[in-house]
């Protein structure tokens, strides 16, 4: 069984930062990518950034310049710094492990249970 528990979201004002973290424990040999999403009401949920085990990213054009994703393999975690939030940005952001190895032959694809990010005054 793998676990994917995030931190870090919360209320922020519009302009504000937040740093999400997700950490991966159970009984894996490798994750190949991580990545945030998110999904607001009324609204599917959407990718937000990416990245792989060998750091190639990859970030929703509404997010470019504003939000890094980073890793640390050794921690299996992957964080999300958010800077210059907008309401927009308010929404349930999860994260995701994709080719998570659990047996030499068989991979799985893991998710967080959410945590709520809001940008308001």
């Amino acid at each position: 069984q793998v676990q994917l528990v995030e931190s870090g979201g919360g209320l922020v004002q519009p302009g504000g930062s937040l740093r999400l973290s997700c950490a991966a424990s159970g009984m894996f040999s490798s994750i190949n990518a991580m990545g945030w999403y998110r999904q607001a009401p009324g609204k599917e949920r959407e990718l937000v950034a990416h990245i792989t085990s060998g750091g190639n990213t990859m970030y929703a054009d509404s997010v470019k310049g504003r939000f890094t994703i980073s890793r640390d393999n050794a921690k299996n975690t992957v964080y999300l710094q958010m800077n210059s939030l907008k309401p927009e940005d308010t929404a349930v952001y999860y994260c995701n492990a994709d080719r998570v190895k659990v047996t030499t032959s068989v991979y799985r694809n893991y998710w967080g249970q959410g945590t709520q990010v809001t940008v308001s005054s």
